[in-house]
């Protein structure tokens, strides 16, 4: 039993069934705890709920979540009900009965913690609701929703200041894993968070390898890279619906549990086929972007992308939607020229402001650095949002299986020299017509065709420039304006090139093939076996097959996901430690008291029966 008067780890083990906390989460806890705000940068399958949850238990009161999401609530409330905590939701999925229940119940002070959209938080009904029951925090979730700059705009979640100018002596913790430096700021800024204390983690995922290559059969690729993750679940996204529409086809004709999503499917649809990727095991989505926010589901096991997304933050977001569960996990994409046009072509068609094109053409080239880095995928990822990462990772493909480069030393001095000459004030289009001797108006009207530079790189096309200055400002031997004009600057790294000091070389092929193949194989990098994503060895096949399917069955009795029975990981952990009683069931990761009591026998009988 738990103490009358339980301490943070007390609730973190007896409710959750975690050992310890992680990271920065207890910094976080005590500090929401003793009534301090919080702004808290966490990625993906970091543990940012029990940031809130555990405080909501220890503080007098109700702790309220924002969260912009139906299914992100839903599932959020199923878990916390499955560990003992009175928790519960209210969006337009209720109807007016249960709606007035759950009201009730807020008002006599019987929930822990409630989950609601900002829509509805933001009623005078409900905000005087709020100000006649007792608060122990406001917890915004997914708050890089507040950036105009961001992916995920929500306009309405501008208007949460309100909960600091109408409940000033309630904690608030705004939360993310996405926010650059200017969206961080934003969201200081929107939320008037100024005095808030803030939390920042590494956005690193270690367990996520990344793969990328270029697209020139996109099924027979897709149907490769899928070789290595039969059975288990993940998301394929694309650019466009007709294209989710056709992959999904093929993928159930070639035998495969696959789902589309986008909007242009009615909204049961929508909720029916979101409904089965969450509560069944090795289903597979087929999506658009409008697919993802708040999904919570822990045991997706790759993300892949079959064309270009729109921006650095985006492939950052979605790709961290695979592993949450901190299992190994895969994140593959291939792309093409075709992706570089369109998605040029839908920012500069945008109703945008000329600022936000500006600037979201500059993540679109962030992003394309990132695709043709010759060097290591997760240090250019992270180097993205302002953090360094020491050395190669060793889990990307350009680690395992290093590209072919080409010397480009004399084409990287052109290209320096020619943003030198023109004044480092113009974007790559500019700089490349004057290195191919283009005389365009703007370059006569510069006079710019009398530059030394003005066609000394006519051997090279327009693409293989184009491609010369991303890798140039991969390298770091180039950088953009921060203000997102695209205006090309020299680097301190510069000037040893432009001296013949440093050889630079560039890549040649960008197709990731052997990485893929060594993967799909089930071996590391070492030649060991690794048994599939999880690497789950013949000899536990059985056991892990006859666990997960308890755990289903179980999921269907009491209506909720597989994953909020138990994590992978948990399944994982019984699998290797073989508990042969309670006791020892007690002690694996992930058990708490609820759950042990509640699925402790079905899950024993199991272990035990194994031969």
């Amino acid at each position: 039993m738990s103490p009358m008067n339980p301490t943070a780890v007390d609730l973190l083990q007896s409710v959750f069934g975690y050992p310890t906390f992680r990271g920065q989460q207890q910094a976080v806890v005590d500090h929401l705890a003793e009534g301090g705000d919080a702004l808290v940068l966490m990625p993906t399958g970091g543990g940012k709920s029990l940031c809130y949850q555990i405080p909501a238990l220890l503080r007098q009161g109700t702790g309220i979540v924002v969260s912009p999401l139906i299914a992100l609530m839903q599932d959020q409330v199923d878990a916390l009900r499955e560990a003992g905590v009175a928790a519960a939701y209210l969006n337009s999925s209720l109807g007016a009965e249960e709606q007035r229940e759950v009201e009730r119940q807020l008002l006599a002070g019987e929930l822990n913690l409630l989950y609601v959209a900002p829509e509805r938080l933001l009623t005078p009904r409900f905000l005087g609701q709020l100000e006649r029951t007792e608060v122990a925090l406001f917890a915004i979730d997914e708050a890089h929703c507040v950036s105009q700059w961001g992916h995920d705009f929500r306009p309405e979640y501008r208007e949460l200041a309100v909960l600091h100018q109408r409940f000033p002596q309630v904690p608030r913790i705004a939360l993310t894993a996405t926010a650059d430096p200017r969206t961080r700021a934003e969201i200081v800024e929107r939320l008037s968070l100024q005095d808030a204390r803030q939390f920042v983690s590494s956005f690193d995922r270690p367990n996520i390898g990344y793969r990328v290559g270029l697209r020139h059969n996109a099924k027979r690729q897709l149907g490769e890279f899928l070789q290595g993750h039969q059975g288990e679940s993940g998301i394929v996204y694309c650019l466009s619906r007709r294209k989710v529409d056709d992959t999904a086809s093929w993928l159930a004709e070639m035998g495969v549990e696959a789902l589309p999503y986008h909007a242009g499917l009615d909204a049961a649809t929508r909720a029916a086929n979101q409904k089965r990727f969450l509560r069944e095991d090795g289903v597979m989505m087929v999506a658009t972007v409008a697919f993802g926010m708040g999904i919570d589901k822990p045991d997706v096991r790759f993300v892949a992308h079959l064309d270009l997304p729109r921006s650095i933050e985006g492939y950052y977001q979605e790709t961290g939607r695979a592993g949450r569960d901190g299992l190994p996990a895969e994140a593959w994409m291939i792309y093409g020229l075709s992706d570089v046009v369109t998605m040029s072509q839908m920012i500069a068609q945008s109703e945008s402001a000329d600022e936000r094109k500006r600037v979201e053409r500059q993540k679109l080239e962030s992003l394309l650095a990132y695709a043709e880095t010759t060097g290591c995928r997760r240090q250019r990822l992270l180097g993205a949002f302002g953090e360094t990462h020491p050395g190669a990772c060793g889990h990307c493909d350009n680690c395992l299986a290093p590209p072919k480069t080409w010397d480009a030393t004399v084409p990287a001095q052109k290209a320096l020299s020619a943003v030198y000459r023109t004044g480092q004030r113009f974007g790559s289009g500019h700089v490349i017509d004057v290195l191919r001797g283009e005389e365009t108006e703007r370059v006569l009207s510069l006079d710019h065709h009398r530059l030394s530079t003005f066609g000394i790189g006519a051997d090279l096309d327009d693409k293989q420039w184009r491609s010369v200055f991303r890798q140039l400002l991969a390298a770091g031997l180039l950088e953009a304006d921060a203000d997102g004009y695209g205006t090309l600057r020299l680097t301190a790294g510069s000037r040893a090139v432009l001296s013949g000091g440093q050889a630079v070389r560039l890549r040649e092929d960008a197709r990731p093939e052997r990485a893929s193949r060594r993967r799909r194989e089930g071996r590391s990098s070492s030649g060991e076996r690794t048994g599939g994503s999880l690497g789950i060895e013949a000899y536990e096949q059985t056991l892990w097959d006859a666990l997960r399917a308890v755990r289903a069955q179980l999921a269907r009795q009491h209506g909720v996901p597989p994953y909020v029975v138990f994590h992978d990981a948990t399944l994982l952990a019984m699998l290797r430690a073989l508990p042969a009683n309670e006791e020892e069931l007690a002690t694996i990761s992930g058990v708490g008291e609820a759950k042990l009591a509640r699925y402790g026998r079905d899950f024993l009988a199991v272990i035990n029966a194994a031969p």
